[in-house]
């Protein structure tokens, strides 16, 4: 993805998220560049000084991207439900910091530990439960591929930690370009 189209990307975001704080209408945007028109999966993550405050993300999109990236803002800044009775607040718009993951498709694996540190982000799933990782999750807390597979099956999906192992269990690998509005904190997965 090009510079400009980050810029852009990340100007989206943040534009969406403080009108949606703010109780405003949403901003209307022009969108030409053809990277920002393509269909395809992203999450918005925000901080508030390094801690999570919100991210919420979609693996396909039916929109182009720009309208996802400007989706995902507002979903992240006002209803991550783990932040329910803490919500981002006016007050606090100046301190974030926002980061999206634009998301290659995913792919089903046989053997999870195929999955490269950093590289790959995880979407696990069994009957109806879920829970997934994005690439740069393990480079964060320093997980082993192990740590990783059973946190997230434990700590995200609500199944046992070694789910992962079980055949029954799917497991997906995906990639994501990953960019914030402070890119020397941030690190790159590439495909």
């Amino acid at each position: 993805m090009t510079e400009n189209a980050r810029k852009e990307l990340l100007r989206i975001a943040r534009e969406t998220a403080e009108a949606a704080v703010r109780g405003k209408a949403m901003p209307k945007f022009q969108v030409r560049n053809a990277e920002l028109l393509a269909k395809q999966g992203a999450f918005v993550t925000i901080k508030n000084r390094g801690e999570l405050r919100g991210c919420i993300g979609r693996f396909t999109s039916d929109k182009p991207l720009a309208q996802t990236v400007a989706d995902m803002a507002v979903a992240s800044a006002t209803e991550d439900s783990r932040f329910f009775y803490n919500r981002v607040t006016a007050s606090e718009l100046a301190e974030l910091d926002i980061e999206i993951s634009v998301l290659s498709p995913m792919q089903r694996v046989d053997d999870p530990l195929k999955l490269e540190l950093g590289k790959h982000g995880i979407y696990i799933r069994r009957g109806s439960r879920t829970g997934c990782f994005l690439p740069q999750v393990a480079t964060e807390t320093g997980w082993s591929k192990e740590e990783f597979l059973s946190r997230c099956c434990g700590g995200k999906a609500g199944l046992p930690p070694d789910a992962w192992r079980d055949p029954g269990t799917e497991v997906y690998l995906f990639t994501a370009e990953v960019f914030g509005e402070h890119e020397s904190g941030t690190e790159e997965a590439k495909p």
